[in-house]
């Protein structure tokens, strides 16, 4: 009975110990295969391929290493330049950000961060990019060209978002005039309006004088030249009276229009420096 119970103690004691070291062999990461002979010939054959700018050959020979062996970190990265040399961007991304964070090396890691933000600044995408080349300098703060291009990349934000600024600020402009213009047409509308009834009436008022005129053929002839001498003036155009508020407005509207015109001859002119996108690899 004492024996039943010192190998039930026993089994309690060491069970728990026995499943934790399970447990713990579990959890290690499993050690990538160590590249081959074999796979490394390849590569470098896609290397000689890729120093020929021959990048649809050279990718043909990364995925081949990267075949044999799915771990082979420096083929994936090489993989990535080969056909970012083919601006298929879209496709040279998600291979450096794979190789980023999968890599075991802190300077493979840090060259795919860098290139994912070159990537990032041809799209224009320039606060990604940000966060790429910072990422790249976590990893190697003595790497001056990223710092370069991590200064370019928040240069090139601030423009941009600048330039949206401006872009909004002359769409508010164009819509102000639009009312402007729209609301002067009207204003002109009724003075023209306004203008033919004055005509009109002075028309009437015309006949009827004319009328009388050859009804009283015994009136003093000076008083019928005196008449039709006011007849011609009162026949004569009347000019349309802009008040002060649309002359100042339609001042504003000219000066608008020439301060637009000057903002985007200034925008041809403003050109960015070359990113530089070799990385040694």
């Amino acid at each position: 009975m004492k024996d039943s119970m010192r190998r039930l103690v026993f089994i309690l004691i060491f069970l728990p110990l026995g499943l934790w070291s399970q447990e713990e062999e579990a959890a290690q990461p499993v050690e990538p295969p160590k590249v081959k002979l074999a796979e490394k010939q390849i590569l470098r054959k896609g290397n000689d391929l890729f120093k020929q700018k021959r990048f649809v050959d050279a990718e043909v020979k990364y995925k081949k290493a990267l075949q044999k062996n799915p771990y082979y970190e420096t083929a994936g990265y090489n993989l990535g330049n080969a056909v970012y040399e083919q601006q298929r961007y879209e496709e040279a991304l998600p291979q450096y950000e794979l190789v980023a964070k999968s890599s075991r090396d802190l300077e493979t890691r840090a060259n795919s961060y860098h290139n994912a933000g070159n990537v990032m600044m041809k799209q224009k995408q320039y606060d990604k990019a940000i966060d790429a080349y910072k990422k790249s300098l976590i990893l190697d703060p003595k790497d001056e060209e990223t710092r370069y291009n991590l200064a370019l990349a928040q240069k090139l934000l601030k423009d941009q978002q600048q330039n949206q600024n401006n872009e909004n600020k002359d769409q508010n402009q164009d819509q102000s005039q639009d009312q402007q213009q729209n609301q002067d047409q009207n204003q002109n509308s009724e003075n023209k309006d306004q203008n033919q009834d004055e005509n009109q009436d002075q028309g009437d008022k015309e006949d009827k004088d004319k009328e009388q005129d050859e009804g009283n053929d015994n009136e003093d002839p000076n008083k019928d030249n005196n008449q039709g001498d006011e007849e011609k003036k009162n026949q004569q155009p009347q000019p349309n009276q802009l008040s002060d508020q649309q002359i100042k407005q339609l001042l504003e509207a000219m000066n608008n229009e020439e301060n637009k015109t000057q903002q985007k001859v200034n925008a041809k002119k403003a050109r960015g420096k070359k990113v530089n996108q070799e990385k040694d690899w």
